[in-house]
């Protein structure tokens, strides 16, 4: 199925052939059962010369999945939280290297895990204070529970630390969960993919004196007219909702989340501000041409270009491979740096993948994706709904593709 397009492939200096590769690929995914359904949207100049959707957003209903499917795009949620972040940064509210204990007076005595066990932990004071910039490069010490790999992993998951669909207390109730758990390193020392941008959606809701979701959908969604962007699906919205499907051992989908008897169908006690958003192809574009524009769109200007320009450029001292543990992100770890909310390419040599180095990405847990190369004027949105993200190489499969597509 193909959704609307607005220019033709060679005026943006796209190969109409190899563009179509892309919908072969997509295809066959479908066909040899390795996803229920998928669209894929790409824009080169701010225009849009390729957007196509095949298979299923519901296989039980037989529900097409359609360019205007709604997804569940999890972590994809991180980067316009990120950018709600630069927006009180720009209004003078604090700097990067500020304290976030100056708002949040529970993370003044911060300590790092040393050894011990889930009984009896052992730690030693944090060296220096987390810092805002440490929660949007993942440099603040704090994990993930359901990484399953440290101590500290299993602390989040004891003690009730954790931002997900199931969650039923609120925000504020959550982090100050969070404040009670040791470090996993000292701030600013390893790059460990966490729950620090929820942390930061606390941060905004704090800072501001507005409730996090409302902040998020009145500031940024709404102007940048990301009209099916929420952290539920609408009643009226729901027919266009995509089932979440899981990739089992015997290689067959197995159903994760229903499409319409799901947890999405109602407003959540958290507005996740590290994984809880739904939208679309098209919204999600939007986004990333607001990016491309260095913080404006359609005249709609939310931060200014060097602001966009500091968020893109990358903050680590080396690639996450030198600087993080191989352990599960939405990003390989040779040859990526990481910027203020999204993944940077450093050296696509080291990467092993083609690319542009200074383009940034990110993806979601249900195999959603995207990424911006401001060289190339060029912006990639690919949403599927399948857990994990880790099951198929689809996100570097359709880099190759998209890039081979490029003549001019």
């Amino acid at each position: 199925m193909q959704g609307d397009i607005d220019v033709e492939p060679g005026a943006v200096g796209l190969c109409p052939d190899r563009l179509e590769r892309i919908d072969g690929w997509m295809r066959r995914l479908v066909a040899d059962g390795k996803l229920a359904g998928l669209s894929v949207m790409l824009s080169r100049g701010g225009k849009i010369p390729f957007f196509r959707a095949h298979g299923h957003a519901d296989i039980a209903r037989e529900k097409p999945f359609a360019p205007d499917t709604i997804a569940r795009i999890y972590s994809m949620t991180k980067p316009l939280t990120s950018v709600a972040v630069m927006m009180l940064y720009e209004e003078g509210r604090f700097q990067l290297d500020d304290p976030i204990a100056r708002f949040l007076p529970d993370f003044a005595e911060m300590r790092v895990l040393t050894g011990g066990n889930r009984v009896k932990f052992e730690s030693e004071p944090a060296l220096r204070p987390i810092t805002i910039r440490d929660l949007l490069t993942h440099t603040s010490g704090l994990t993930y529970g359901f990484m399953e790999a440290t101590l500290v992993d299993a602390l989040y998951r004891q003690n009730g630390v954790d931002f997900g669909e199931a969650q039923t207390d609120d925000l504020a109730t959550v982090v100050a969960r969070l404040a009670r758990q040791p470090l996993l390193a000292q701030p600013g020392a390893e790059w460990n993919y966490s729950v620090a941008t929820d942390l930061l959606g606390h941060l905004v809701a704090v800072i501001s004196g507005q409730d996090f979701g409302d902040f998020l959908r009145g500031r940024v969604i709404g102007p940048l007219g990301m009209v099916d962007t929420d952290f539920h699906v609408p009643a009226d919205k729901l027919p266009r909702f995509a089932a979440n499907y899981s990739l089992f051992r015997d290689r067959s989908l197995k159903l994760y989340d229903d499409a319409v008897d799901t947890r999405f169908a109602q407003p959540p006690a958290i507005a996740s501000g590290g994984g809880g958003l739904v939208s679309t192809a098209s919204d999600y574009m939007r986004f990333c041409r607001f990016i491309l524009g260095r913080g404006a769109l359609d005249g709609v200007r939310l931060l200014g270009r060097k602001t966009v320009d500091l968020m893109l450029a990358t903050h680590l001292t080396g690639d996450l491979a030198a600087m993080g543990q191989p352990r599960f992100s939405e990003s390989a770890y040779t040859g990526i740096g990481f910027g203020l909310g999204f993944s940077v390419m450093l050296d696509p040599a080291r990467a092993q993948i083609v690319g542009t180095p200074g383009e940034v990405a990110w993806g979601g847990l249900a195999s959603t994706a995207f990424w911006i190369d401001p060289a190339e004027d060029l912006a990639v949105v690919l949403l599927a709904q399948l857990i994990p993200s880790s099951a198929l190489p689809i996100r570097r499969e359709l880099r190759v593709l998209s890039y081979a597509a490029l003549v001019d």
